[in-house]
């Protein structure tokens, strides 16, 4: 029996994939397709296979028609039980809100070994694709939290107060699935993190329909719904966004005042050069299948 591969598409471009992920892919008999993996990345990972593998849409997406998750365990199991090469591909990396936890767990009852092969997550990608960095140290972020704006159902959802809090500290929150949430998380922080803190949403990173916007949070609400903006979005929020707002030179039309972390910034940008090599400033680094499934 044949192990399953739990494996990573990145965020949708095809030369964003492993090595490893790409050979998994060609290697397989039946490839189990999430929604969120990239228009073509198959067709160009799987150029010139002969016999071309089977692909199944599994997919998934928020207030749409889904596949049940229970479906999909029982058909990777019935699968593997059957002798296929099972990839179970997944937009982004499987860890990282791609319910990997539960799939793994239904494998390892049925006594089938798997291996994760990670990817890049979109929200990497998104800051890529705005010029940010999630840990900028100039800007004293002190760390990223990777949140999802969808809540179980019967939970309360996020609680935007006490994430607000740890932006409002000097971490940068990357926020999935968050586009119908942004009111909710808007009128989370009022307490915590003023109007001018900088804000940024990205739909669609590392494709060709890739597009982007910088704002601040008294105008993301606004900028989502003038620009468009749906899922698949990522929300970034905090100071280390200010890089990204000047170098666009849109800090004044986003109307960015003076967000936490600004004053940091703008001494990182009078840095005296000279000073990185002198070493008292250096660091330590201590649906439908053919297989019935029931």
């Amino acid at each position: 029996m044949h192990k399953v591969h739990l494996v990573g598409a990145g965020p949708g471009d095809p030369e964003l994939l492993t090595r490893k992920a790409w050979r998994v892919i060609r290697e397989a008999s039946l490839i189990l397709v999430d929604e969120l993996v990239g228009a073509g990345l198959l067709d160009a990972v799987l150029e010139g296979v002969e016999p071309r593998p089977r692909v199944v849409a599994v997919g998934k997406r928020g207030g749409c028609r889904s596949t049940p998750q229970a479906f999909i365990e029982r058909l990777m199991v019935r699968a593997a039980g059957a002798g296929e090469r099972v990839v179970r591909l997944k937009g982004g990396d499987p860890l990282v809100f791609g319910r990997a936890g539960e799939e793994m767990a239904a494998l390892a009852a049925a006594g089938i070994g798997f291996e994760v092969v990670n990817g890049i997550t979109s929200g990497l990608a998104a800051a890529s694709a705005l010029g940010a960095c999630w840990t900028d140290r100039r800007c004293g972020a002190a760390g990223v939290m990777l949140v999802t704006g969808h809540s179980q159902p019967g939970s309360a959802g996020p609680d935007w107060d006490a994430l607000a809090a740890a932006a409002a500290a000097g971490v940068t929150l990357v926020i999935y699935m968050g586009v119908a949430r942004a009111p909710a998380l808007v009128a989370g922080r009022r307490a915590r993190l003023p109007d001018s803190t900088p804000a940024a949403i990205v739909q669609h990173a590392a494709t060709p329909a890739e597009r982007s916007a910088l704002c601040t949070l008294g105008s993301l609400v606004p900028t989502i719904d003038q620009g468009g903006f749906a899922s698949p979005a990522i929300l970034m929020i905090g100071a280390v966004l200010e890089f990204a707002l000047a170098a666009t030179g849109d800090s004044e039309s986003a109307g960015v005042g003076s967000p936490p972390g600004r004053a940091a910034c703008a001494a990182a940008r009078r840095f005296d050069d000279q000073s990185a090599f002198s070493p008292s400033s250096w660091t330590s680094l201590d649906q439908r299948s053919e297989y019935s499934v029931r």
